[in-house]
């Protein structure tokens, strides 16, 4: 679990996947995050920071509960913020089968998680390690120039039979 005291290193690793992200022309986050978005899920202990070789490498959030998900019963883990620092790349696979067997360890039936809907590449390694596409959805965003939307898209990956 990350502490209130690992936070600067999860904005850290979560600042730079967005810089990359930007910098290849994705806009799938802020170019910076708040502690403020971050603070919460680190208090409910939803948090993680992944350290290869004693260095934080990717960060990842783990909850029980999106409301982005609210039409689609079940019990259901959501993936969160899950990032990756460059030198680490490959490392977000391993972290997706640890929220499967967590998912799966609580009694969940499902692990789901979403990206904007522009994000091609992303979509396809979803579905390629075989999330199902769930629909996309409008969802209302509040940035520095005011309120906007961006469409996003949900991925389901069900665990059980």
């Amino acid at each position: 679990m990350a502490t209130a005291d690992q936070a600067g290193e999860v904005l850290s690793v979560l600042d730079e996947a967005a810089a990359w992200l930007q910098a290849k022309g994705v806009d799938q986050w802020p170019a910076r995050f708040e502690m403020s978005w971050i603070t919460g899920a680190i208090r409910r202990r939803e948090t993680r920071l992944v350290l290869v070789g004693g260095v934080v490498a990717a960060t990842v959030t783990l909850d029980r509960a999106d409301a982005l998900w609210g039409d689609l019963p079940g019990a259901a883990g959501y993936v969160h913020r899950l990032a990756v620092r460059r030198w680490a790349s490959g490392l977000g696979g391993v972290v997706l089968d640890w929220a499967v067997d967590s998912v799966r360890d609580k009694g969940g039936e499902a692990l789901r998680l979403d990206c904007v809907a522009t994000n091609a590449r992303l979509r396809e390694y979803y579905e390629t390690v075989g999330f199902e596409h769930r629909g996309d959805l409008r969802v209302a965003t509040a940035g520095p120039s005011g309120p906007s939307a961006v469409v996003v898209s949900r991925y389901e990956l069900r665990l059980t039979a």
